[in-house]
């Protein structure tokens, strides 16, 4: 058959059935269309047909025949130019996984309608899924893009001079060829003689592995060798804090959940690998899982691993007298609440690139949040020192926290350690939900006192969460659920408590807001009960409550520096108080590690030979939120020097050594660390040119080595449970006649706005996570299976389901922090859950006591 792709004719004679993106990405080598889902759920594989915004990912080549193809590479050339350009200036693009499908879907809306509304633009990209960004700058650029093709606004300059400096919408690093695709993802890496790797996963939660018969994979077409659990060189057991995850589980041993891998099958195609696997024929002995935390903790349940008990962890806070207080409190409110598994449904599954040089060097490509975990866990599994392994980050099409656990790095760092070749290995979307950790389900039991005039009195809550089959970080969850389980309000009198529960589900561990958002859903439902009870104001109750300077938070900690709750407030209050139909919510979240674990970063800026130029490397994750950026706007600040000189990198090579990218810590820690390294330079500066400091590195490093443990009997005093907080106040505000959210007002402390265009890009994409956190997304399973595997049964909004959220920037500078500024990555959701959670209570008249908000 033949058909027209970018303009030029092309012969095409294999299956029919194949789908399109695999003729445009493996045989065309067009990576500018990504592979979202292959389910025709994401739109992230758009392409043009004929003018018509198609899914490639679904449509066979038998549909294709006679007709053209379009992709991001073959758009008119002031189209790309537009719409790279206004993306990059409106702040719609975030990972950028999505962002080619969804130029395309612009693409195809301006062909017919090159004058349209915001209306007419959501409707255009509704079959696209976008998860960092909440689609309104999608929306913004798409608009400014149509006004430039149209000749109403100038192509903005990609030459314009900028001083970068905190304060400032400083583009968001390398994104203007991301916009169209050309910025490779670790999925379209590809290498001269690269395999390519495929897993065999556990069918069952729980069996006892009897055999694995490799032999007819080992025959199959293209095959180089089939990976088992006794090929490990090293450490079978691998995990982010607790080291209780099989890397591959053998023969003889029992698997514990359906993420398990028995097997990587390494051939000279990925579909080959594929096929493989489907021939590995093993035999199990079939055993009863573990499926829910009730099971688990009965008497005589049995043991998920069976060297441990079901409870991985339990921990505790206490102050005051609960008891008294609650016996002498006029209003008592109490419920128990249930949260549900939520999936991270980043665009970009999971994928790893691993070569292995002629002295046995391993380089790693990695998406991963932490390039010096993933380091640490190959060199274990390979048995090889750190100096042999050198991670490299690539940037993450989305992450959430998601991929902060090893799934196929080490994998692929096996593959190519064994073959001398590039292996790489990369999940489809089933396998993807079926590996990485969840977000918990949860049940917390709740009690909340206040005196006659709404001051509360005292808090008692039990929060328990089902970790699945490892423990990933989830006892550090649940000890932040525990920790911020009074929200952002003063409680004198506290008695919480948590647990972690081993099941055979899939792993549940680190998604944004780390625990927190549950535990705010169930202490807002309550705040709002005891305003019904007492006749109380929604508003005042929370102003009169909030914390402040002098006031100790859940943990214990008294908050001295930073704390803008109470601005917060104010912000939203005109809004919340004329809407007929509103929920608010104010949250707090920690920023750094914290809880008595050491906490730092490091940083190198190398001015380059040419002495024009200027290299920031350090060890944190670009997965869209902007660090690279962060880090720029640092050093243009302290040196005076524009960001056009300046690139940033991350990679373990030169021991950067940093920590995972989460729990809202970048840009403090980039920060520091980058300040540090800038005082030497500044000094240098003021008596060399730069071209005179060719090839010198300037060493930055930051260490928070004071805070402590705020759990047990006699907890570490003064508590100082964290380096810093971010503060929020959230309306949401309900369409008076459907009981729809309209819209969202989200009032954000973060102490300063270090980029206002990247603060609020960041808000409203947590706002819309949060969201569906309330309304739509779930990830039930039954018996340890989740009961689907598509993309599109997540529930993930879509933009004509997103309302209109507007964000305001509040400036309480902390002490602690660079310039004042906290972290914005997770608090951006955490009141979303409660405060419309409150919002849709009051519109149907009812109690609210689990998440989604079960539909009526």
């Amino acid at each position: 058959m033949e058909f027209t792709l970018n303009g030029q004719k092309i012969v095409y004679d294999g299956d029919e059935n194949r789908p399109l993106i695999k003729i445009l990405r493996e045989d065309h080598h067009i990576t500018t269309v990504k592979d979202g889902c292959s389910q025709g759920a994401c739109g992230a594989c758009s392409v043009l047909v004929d003018g018509k915004q198609t899914l490639a990912c679904v449509t066979p080549m038998k549909r294709i025949e006679g007709k053209s193809v379009i992709t991001p590479e073959g758009l008119e050339q002031k189209a790309q130019e537009a719409f790279a350009a206004a993306f990059v200036e409106k702040g719609g693009i975030q990972c950028g996984y999505c962002t080619p499908g969804m130029v395309m879907a612009a693409a195809a809306l301006l062909s017919v309608n090159p004058n349209p509304t915001p209306a007419d633009v959501r409707k255009a990209i509704n079959r696209n899924i976008c998860r960092c960004t909440g689609y309104k700058k999608i929306i913004e650029s798409v608009l400014y893009a149509a006004e430039i093709l149209r000749g109403e606004k100038p192509m903005p300059s990609l030459n314009a001079k900028e001083s970068g400096k905190i304060g400032t919408c400083l583009n968001k690093y390398h994104t203007h060829d991301a916009v169209l695709g050309k910025v490779p993802f670790t999925g379209d890496i590809v290498m001269k003689n690269m395999a390519f790797g495929a897993l065999k996963f556990s069918e069952y939660p729980k069996a006892k592995i009897l055999s694995i018969d490799v032999s007819e994979a080992e025959k199959s077409e293209g095959v180089l060798r089939v990976l088992t659990r006794k090929d490990i060189p090293g450490e079978q057991m691998i995990g982010t804090i607790k080291h209780d995850w099989p890397f591959m589980v053998g023969v003889g041993e029992t698997t514990r959940c359906i993420s398990d891998v028995l097997a990587n099958v390494i051939a000279e195609t990925e579909d080959q690998a594929r096929d493989a696997v489907e021939k590995i024929k093993v035999e199990y002995d079939v055993l009863t899982p573990v499926s829910t935390w009730e099971e688990a903790l009965a008497p005589n349940a049995p043991q998920v691993h069976p060297d441990r008990a079901n409870l991985l962890n339990e921990s505790f806070i206490k102050i005051g007298d609960v008891e008294k207080a609650f016996k002498e409190s006029a209003y008592i409110s109490e419920g128990t609440f249930h949260t549900q598994r939520v999936e991270h449904a980043f665009l970009e599954t999971e994928a790893s690139v691993a070569t292995c040089d002629n002295e046995g060097k391993i380089t790693v490509y990695s998406q991963g949040q932490g390039i010096f975990e993933d380091r640490h866990q190959i060199c274990a599994i390979l048995k090889l020192p750190e100096t042999h392994v050198n991670v490299i980050q690539v940037q993450s099409g989305g992450a959430f926290g998601g991929k902060e656990d090893l799934t196929v790095q080490g994998h692929a760092a096996m593959g190519a350690y064994f073959l001398k070749r590039p292996v790489r290995v990369e999940l489809n979307r089933e396998e993807s939900i079926r590996m990485h950790p969840k977000r918990h389900p949860m049940t917390l039991k709740y009690k909340l006192g206040c005196d006659k005039n709404g001051k509360f009195t005292a808090i008692q809550a039990t929060i328990i969460g089902d970790t699945g089959a490892y423990a990933s970080v989830g006892d550090k969850v649940l000890e932040r659920a525990a920790g911020h389980a009074a929200g952002a309000y003063f409680v004198p009198n506290i008695d919480v408590l948590n647990k972690t529960v081993y099941t055979n589900n899939i792993p549940n561990g680190a998604m944004r807001g780390f625990g927190v958002n549950q535990a705010l859903f169930a202490m807002e439902r309550c705040i709002d009960d005891l305003c019904k009870q007492g006749g109380f104001d929604r508003w005042q109750i929370r102003y009169d409550n909030a914390l402040d300077i002098g006031l100790y938070s859940t943990t214990g900690q008294i908050l001295d520096t930073g704390v803008g709750i109470k601005q917060c407030l104010l912000a939203v209050k005109d809004q919340f108080k004329a809407a007929k139909y509103a929920g608010i919510a104010c949250a707090m979240k920690n920023s750094g590690v914290g809880n008595g674990k050491d906490d730092g970063a490091k940083a190198l800026v190398t001015v380059k030979d040419d002495g024009e130029h200027i290299v920031i490397r350090h060890g944190l994750s670009e997965m869209g939120q902007g660090i690279h950026t962060m880090a720029i706007q640092f050093l243009c600040q302290e040196t005076g020097l524009p960001p056009e000189i300046m690139e940033a990198e991350s990679m373990t090579d030169g021991d950067m050594i940093t920590g995972a990218t989460t729990s809202s810590r970048g840009t403090v820690m980039i920060g520091h660390a980058i300040i540090d390294a800038a005082k030497q330079l500044r000094e240098d500066l003021k008596t060399h040119s730069l071209k005179e400091l060719a090839g010198k590195t300037y060493h930055g490093s930051y260490v928070c080595d004071w805070t402590t443990y705020p759990f047990g009997e006699h907890p570490q005093q003064p508590v100082k449970t964290h380096l810093c907080y971010s503060y929020a106040c959230q309306a949401v505000i309900l369409d008076e006649e459907t009981g729809k959210v309209a819209k969202v007002v989200a009032a954000h402390d973060v102490g300063k706005v270090i980029n206002p265009k990247l603060f609020s890009g960041q808000v409203e994409g947590a706002v819309h996570m949060g969201l569906g956190h309330a309304l739509s997304e779930n990830l039930p399973a039954q018996g340890g299976i989740p009961l689907s595997f598509k993309y599109a049964k997540l529930g993930v909004l879509r933009a004509q389901e997103t309302p209109d959220i507007e964000v305001i920037g509040i400036e309480v500078p902390d002490a602690n922090s660079p310039y004042g500024a906290t972290g914005i990555g997770e608090i951006g959701m955490i009141p979303t859950p409660a405060a419309t959670a409150n919002a849709i209570a009051q519109f149907r008249n009812e109690d609210i006591f689990e998440l989604p908000v079960p539909k009526k």
